[in-house]
């Protein structure tokens, strides 16, 4: 049996979810390149969209372009194509992060692992609410974990003291920020308030921002910072937040991709467990804060998020920009 040609509402729909995914304030920062004759499809990177001062290395740029490489796979097998991935193809053009070849699975047996994650991707949304002091179990701390291996990373749920190291480490990131001109203007630009929020495209906006944090320890940032915003409120969040360190061996472009890809494979995971997730990673820029945030038994590995997780309400979905303006058809 012949493959079956690649279609324009194929590559529109994988996209479409594709861009469903996670990124540093929702910044969206990845294009598409689809080459319909040779069945490829391009993930590139928008430096139009960077987030310089927060993110100046690009590493969480990465993180987020691969989170959408994550979603544009398992939207492939569901619709019964192969997607084989490489990664920074071309050394020549470095905005080009992954080739996917979408292959016909004809006579080839899908991946069902990624074929079950899909209904995850439309229903997962950051959540800035509390969550509900109760314990994760362990089967479903395995499950994140190994879904986490499967892409190349580690996803570590710390102990007592090591949870309180890395708590009181994105404290020390949020009170260095509230100083920082340049972290606030990142702030300004990629938030959006009153009427903005109802027509946005991209951004977090005010109806995401949860209420605010009278007391509790769980890491969550406040992205209305000093300006107000109407009918918001504040509640205590947990004393004992859940949280998940996912890391990779190394710390280059390739391993940030894998980390996106890890990441939002746990994300998915933990979103059909009927858990509620939010991150952050704010910490992790600064490289002496980062050297502690690691496992203190081995010393080893970079941190590339903070995961917490919980059972809450689920986040509101953040806007997404149209596909036409993301995707180029060739």
């Amino acid at each position: 049996m012949s493959a079956q040609p690649l279609t324009r509402e194929t590559v529109t729909a994988l996209v479409h979810d594709a861009t469903a995914a996670p990124s540093l304030h929702n910044a969206q920062p990845w294009r598409f390149r689809c080459f319909l004759g040779s069945r490829t499809l391009h993930v590139r990177s928008d430096p139009q969209r960077a987030v310089p001062h927060t993110d100046p290395r690009g590493r969480a740029l990465h993180l987020g372009c691969g989170a959408a490489l994550m979603n544009l796979r398992v939207t492939a097998a569901h619709a019964d194509l192969l997607p084989e991935v490489r990664l920074l193809p071309d050394p020549q053009d470095p905005l080009l992060l992954a080739a996917v070849h979408l292959a016909d699975e004809v006579g080839r047996q899908r991946d069902e692992e990624l074929v079950r994650l899909h209904p995850a991707i439309r229903r997962r949304h950051t959540s800035r609410h509390p969550f509900a002091e109760k314990d994760i179990p362990e089967n479903v701390r395995a499950t994140l974990r190994d879904a986490a291996e499967l892409e190349g990373a580690a996803l570590l749920f710390p102990g007592s003291w090591h949870a309180e190291t890395v708590l009181d480490l994105i404290h020390d990131a949020e009170s260095r920020d509230t100083l920082d001109p340049e972290t606030s203007e990142d702030l300004v630009r990629w938030t959006r308030l009153g009427l903005e929020a109802d027509t946005a495209v991209d951004g977090v906006p005010e109806y995401a921002f949860g209420p605010r944090k009278r007391d509790g320890k769980a890491p969550v940032r406040d992205f209305a910072g000093r300006r107000r915003v109407a009918d918001r409120g504040t509640t205590t969040f947990e004393h004992n937040p859940h949280l998940a360190l996912l890391s990779t061996p190394d710390d280059g472009p390739a391993d940030w991709l894998s980390a996106g890809q890890a990441l939002e494979r746990v994300l998915l995971e933990a979103t059909l467990a009927d858990l509620a997730t939010s991150l952050t990673s704010h910490a992790l820029e600064d490289r002496a804060l980062r050297l502690l945030a690691r496992d203190p038994a081995s010393g080893t590995g970079q941190v590339q998020m903070v995961l917490r997780l919980g059972y809450g309400p689920r986040g509101p979905a953040t806007p997404r920009r149209p596909v036409r303006d993301v995707l180029e058809i060739v």
